[in-house]
């Protein structure tokens, strides 16, 4: 103790217990023995400031000195028993003086309300409360900004903040625990945005942990793991008319075709706000009506393409900022594109620094690593059943809706959140209550999530990557469903691609592959998805699964897309695919933009402009659409001719205007193909994948037919048509 510790009162010591638990780091109440406390004769200030050589108290004009009681713990008393406005300066051996509001001086910035919601995992404005928030406060000596600090952590022994303010020392700013709430706070004038900062943990092993906020806002650019205090939202946005249309629109059966981008090789060394120019303009171009991204959550190993999350509040440092991320959603929104973003709830990476062991147990993963661990991955698996764990991803799900205006959330591996048993081995899983494999947690987490995303925000979807045959994926929460918007159609990814590899020899053995999935295509609401996930790890571009020489190749793909854009549900296609990219994708480089250079590029032009023409026609033919997810707006007129490898049906909208489409899928033309068609009349050419503009054959095919009274295909009219090799045609009732 430093010169005259024994000359002041008791009262105005910190006991020694306490005190050695402060300056462990260990305390649950520092805040009940720094600042202002009254005592039996007045009252007492004491602060902590490591390294001061002096401490003076300033109470408006009045200056006093503070005494060192050792351990630069600085104390004073006064004889008035009300708490005062005061500030500290405090002088350092080669820096001026600084004058600073004390830290232990404020009220906590949650109230009971806030603590009793996030108990209930019922907090849907986690990150208002929750994090480091900039706030003021208007005191009697001028007003007080700074920025509030709170994390979970209910089994620590002490948790600090520590940055660049404070030199990563946890003695500085020790946080209280509010309660038995397990939630830890500390308001620290001064600090601003940009400062980086983490929580030091003492576990109850003795251990201190510095750990990454889990609902930090900002971080800065991976390999760095700090967490950043950035601004509240100040954005200034521009989609007021996007957003109020949204509110009224039923996206699951409108036009939806979607563009899937990593965000970081679309065109490497782009951040958001490059892409705002011209990646918006290019899917403007192309005629996609919406964009998906990869995760753009923090992720340390940009490998993961962003699906192995550590900052799930945070968007990707490592292409701009917070507002550079909503100036690319604000600049899609004002061109009328939708924006869906990659959400990935179902587990987190177990880097020690982020989510992991958090307070130094199993807090954010089940504590039994048969449902707390993905082996296969090398991740921990979320707690669906604690209450803090769900709203921390229930908040996070409308974090993303109104703070970035996302239009709609594709939550990533559902599967594996939905069985026990997923990519398990026996004795790896443990059943349910009930003796099953079903994850009731993951099953009642996900009901929530998205109950609660379409009551806060209509006209908002949720999409399943789910790839089992679960029932009632997209059927409503009140019926028991999960309650997604729509479900990728997996089956139908997988059953086409491989029926495509097929040379067309031998396509009439496999009919059924590129025909069952009419057997459930309204068993679910459906996206028609050719992922990211479909060009890497071997398997190669779609391109290169086509059979035969470019030409065939380039053909290929034409019909595929045709195909696809006339099956009942969404589209979505990642990048490169809309022009053809002939190599595997990779995220550290660009996509194959030189495909549309030199020589052999008349093939990627043409599959370009045909995706073009294809979403022009999509966005402006309700039958396309608008009755996607029933039968009635389904019609098989020829689906059995194995033979000829060729299929024909009609879509039919809700305007009752039908599109008859026909797909060639061998390398035989048919020059006089009879078809059988619904509606007497004139049937126009809408679309044409084998026309000379797309690089095909370029066959004269006439731009419209008229039926003939003759019974066909189980119809009463229909017409003889030219349909070329490797081709899909378009045609619709013109009356």
């Amino acid at each position: 103790m430093t010169e005259g510790h024994t000359s002041l009162e008791p009262a105005l010591l910190i006991p020694d217990a306490d005190r050695a638990r402060l300056l462990e780091c260990s305390h649950h109440a520092p805040h009940d023995f720094y600042g202002w406390h009254s005592t039996s004769k007045g009252s007492v200030i004491r602060t902590r400031q490591l390294g001061a050589t002096r401490v003076e108290l300033l109470i408006h004009s009045e200056s006093r000195e503070m005494v060192n009681t050792g351990d630069d713990i600085w104390v004073i008393g006064l004889d008035d028993e009300l708490a005062p406005d005061y500030r500290l300066r405090v002088h350092y051996p080669v820096a001026e003086p600084v004058i600073i509001a004390d830290p232990y001086h404020f009220l906590p910035t949650l109230s009971s309300f806030d603590l009793h919601l996030i108990g209930e995992g019922r907090h849907e404005r986690l990150w208002e409360v929750l994090g480091a928030n900039i706030r003021t406060y208007e005191t009697a000596m001028g007003p007080v900004t700074g920025t509030s600090f709170a994390v979970w952590a209910p089994n620590a022994t002490g948790v600090a903040v520590v940055g660049d303010f404070c030199a990563w020392n946890p003695n500085q700013y020790p946080m209280r625990v509010l309660g038995s709430t397990g939630v830890w706070e500390i308001f620290i004038p001064g600090i601003e945005a940009g400062a980086t900062y983490k929580f030091a943990i003492q576990t109850k092993e003795g251990h201190r942990r510095d750990k990454a906020d889990p609902i930090a806002k900002g971080t800065l650019a991976p390999p760095e793991t700090v967490s950043q205090v950035v601004e509240a939202d100040t954005y200034t946005w521009g989609d007021a008319e996007w957003m109020k249309a949204r509110a009224q629109m039923d996206q699951t059966n409108a036009p939806m075709s979607v563009y899937e981008v990593h965000l970081g090789s679309w065109k490497i060394g782009y951040g958001y706000r490059e892409l705002a120019d011209e990646l918006v303009q290019y899917v403007k171009e192309q005629g996609f009506t919406h964009v998906e991204f990869l995760p753009v959550a923090e992720h340390p190993f940009g490998g993961s393409w962003g699906y192995q999350v550590t900052g799930y509040y945070a968007p990707s440092a490592r292409w701009g900022s917070p507002d550079e991320l909503r100036l690319l959603i604000d600049r899609l929104h004002q061109e009328g594109i939708g924006v869906i973003v990659d959400w990935v709830p179902a587990h987190f990476p177990k880097d020690d620094w982020a989510l992991a062991r958090f307070d130094g147990t199993a807090l954010y993963e089940h504590p039994d690593w048969r449902r707390g661990e993905q082996k296969e991955w090398g991740t921990y698996v979320f707690d669906f059943g604690r209450n803090e764990v769900r709203n921390f991803l229930v908040a996070n799900a409308l974090y993303w809706l109104e703070e970035f205006h996302i239009d709609g959330l594709r939550v990533d591996a559902v599967a594996s959140m939905l069985y026990l048993d997923y990519s398990r081995e026996p004795g790896e899983w443990a059943p349910n209550e009930f003796g099953g494999r079903e994850n009731l947690d993951a099953v009642q987490f996900l009901q929530e999530m998205n109950a609660t995303v379409h009551r806060e925000h209509p006209g908002v979807v949720t999409i399943a990557e789910e790839s089992t045959a679960w029932p009632g994926v997209t059927a409503n929460t009140e019926d028991n469903g999960l309650g997604f918007s729509l479900k990728w159609n997996m089956g139908w990814m997988n059953d086409t691609l491989e029926y495509f590899k097929l040379d067309p020899v031998h396509r009439s053995f496999h009919h059924n592959e590129i025909t069952f999935s009419m057997v459930y295509a309204f068993s679910e609401r459906y996206v028609l998805p050719f992922s990211h996930d479909e060009v890497v790890h071997g398997k190669g571009s779609l391109w290169g699964r086509m059979p035969g020489d470019d030409w065939n190749k380039a053909a290929g793909l034409r019909t595929l897309y045709g195909y696809m854009y006339s099956h009942p549900g969404k589209q979505l296609m990642f990048m490169g695919q809309e022009f053809g990219q002939t190599g595997e994708w990779a995220e550290a480089y660009s996509i194959d933009w030189s495909n549309l250079e030199g020589w052999g590029s008349e093939f990627h032009q043409g599959i370009q402009r045909l995706v073009r023409d294809l979403n022009s026609v999509y966005k402006t033919t309700p039958a396309l659409y608008s009755q996607d997810n029933t039968p009635m707006g389904f019609q098989w007129i020829k689906g059995d001719d194995s033979a000829n490898n060729l299929l024909s049906y009609v879509r039919w909208g809700v305007d009752n205007t039908p599109v008859l489409v026909v797909v060639n899928l061998s390398g035989t033309s048919q020059p006089a193909y009879r078809v059988g068609l619904p509606l007497v009349g004139r049937w126009e050419l809408l679309i044409n994948s084998d026309d000379k503009v797309y690089s095909g054959a370029g066959n004269d095919l006439p731009k419209e037919i008229f039926t003939e009274p003759t019974a066909w295909d189980g119809c009463d009219q229909s017409a003889q048509l030219h349909i070329p090799a490797m081709s899909v045609q378009y045609y619709i009732h013109r009356g």
